[in-house]
Formats: C-alpha cells, sequence, structure tokens
C-alpha cells in the first residue's frame, strides 16, 4: 500500500528549516533569536502533541501529517540558541583538540535531539501500518541514528526487513533489538518466528514451482521427434 501523505502535506514552514545551526561553544546568542528558537520549539511541541493523539487513536494519517510539521520546525533551529534556552553548560574541562571538541558537541543531545528520535520512532510505526515498508526503514533508521539504543526502532526495521523478503537482514536487525531491550525478547521471538515461517511457505512455492518447469521441460523433450 502506498502513502503518499507526506507528499501533500503543506510546506508552511520556517525559514531555514532542514539547515541545522551547528553548535559553537563561542556563540553568542540575542534575546530575538532566543525568542525565535523558543517559539519554533514550542510550535514543535503542540505538533508533536496533536500528531502522538492521532497516533494513539490509529489516525495513522494525520499523525504522519502533524509529525511531518513537527519536522519542518525541528530542523532548523539554532543549536546554539537551544543551549542557551535550556542552560545547558559547558563541560568543566575542556576538549584538549579541535577534533574532541567537535566529537564533544556532536555527541552533546538537546531536546531537539530527544523529540527528533521519538518522531522518527512513531513514523516508522505509522508507516508499517499503513505497509509502506521502504518509509518504515528509512524512518526507523533516522530514529536509530539518534540513538542505537532506540529498540523499537530496531524492531520496526526488522520487521519491515521481512516484510520485503530480506530475512538474513530483517534477523540481524531483530536480535539486535532483543540484545538491547531483553525484557522485549517475547514479542521478537514471535516477528522472527512468524517471520521464519513466511520465509518457509515462500521457499516451499518457489521449489514447487521451479519443479513444475523442470518436469515441463522433460516431458517437452520426451516429446521432441
Amino acid at each position: 500500500m502506498s502513502d503518499n501523505s507526506n507528499d501533500s502535506v503543506s510546506t508552511s514552514a520556517p525559514r531555514n528549516a532542514g539547515q541545522p545551526v551547528p553548535l559553537d561553544a563561542n556563540a553568542v546568542v540575542t534575546p530575538e533569536e532566543k525568542t525565535q528558537v523558543a517559539s519554533k520549539l514550542q510550535t514543535a511541541r503542540e505538533k508533536k502533541d496533536v500528531a502522538d493523539a492521532a497516533f494513539k487513536s490509529g489516525d495513522v494519517k494525520n499523525a504522519l501529517r502533524s509529525y511531518h510539521e513537527a519536522l519542518m520546525y525541528l530542523h532548523g533551529l539554532d543549536k546554539n540558541a537551544l543551549k542557551s534556552l535550556t542552560g545547558m553548560d559547558a563541560p568543566a574541562t575542556p576538549p584538549s583538540s579541535t577534533v574532541d571538541q567537535a566529537a564533544s558537541a556532536k555527541d552533546e543531545k538537546t531536546e531537539v535531539d530527544v523529540m527528533l528520535e521519538k518522531i522518527y520512532a512513531n513514523m516508522s510505526a505509522c508507516h508499517l501500518k499503513q505497509e509502506n515498508w521502504k518509509r518504515a526503514i528509512d524512518t526507523a533508521d533516522k530514529a536509530i541514528a539518534k540513538n542505537s539504543a532506540n529498540s523499537k526502532a530496531h524492531f520496526r526495521k526488522g520487521k519491515a526487513l521481512g516484510e520485503l523478503g530480506y530475512f538474513e537482514k530483517a534477523e540481524v536487525v531483530l536480535t539486535e533489538a532483543k540484545k538491547i531491550a531483553p525484557n522485549e525478547a517475547p514479542m521478537v521471538d514471535a516477528e522472527l518466528a512468524r517471520q521464519r515461517a513466511v520465509n518457509r511457505e515462500r521457499q516451499k512455492a518457489h521449489d514447487q514451482k521451479l519443479r513444475g518447469w523442470l518436469s515441463r521441460d522433460k516431458k517437452s523433450e520426451g516429446g521432441t521427434l
């Protein structure tokens, strides 16, 4: 089933959406920039809340729409302004090199990073419900990029891979989900068992078709003068 809901979403996004501003410990943030970022962040929270409610009620299409709108506001936020807003302090001991400083800035998570992880993970669940397997994988990957320990994103990616017939890849991803969250092992094991059963049936059907072709070829050869 194809999902074109995101394609029809309004693109009336804030300026600079999709162009994140990197974190700079020495950046000076003006009061106007703080106000602007605070406004966008609040709007993103509200869009996410609407999406979460729609998702819980089973309204997948509107959930995806609101998640997408939340993303439009989150992607362009200035991390320097976010840091100033949330009162995040610099490390007590500064990094010893430019490389260490860049790595420290990259690893420093903001509220936006957490929101993006949750949004992408939930979008993956929505795409699964719509049987849009490729988008389910793509959004799960984005959630995992934000947090490699997101077991739900791993599970959803593994399920989508299995639906596309990539059983070996699915098993690797699902096994990783089980390692991350051992308490979810029964759910993961059930999905693995389901996929293995589907794979066996597909292989059985393939073998039967192959035998049919071989049988027809032999009959054709036997009837040739």
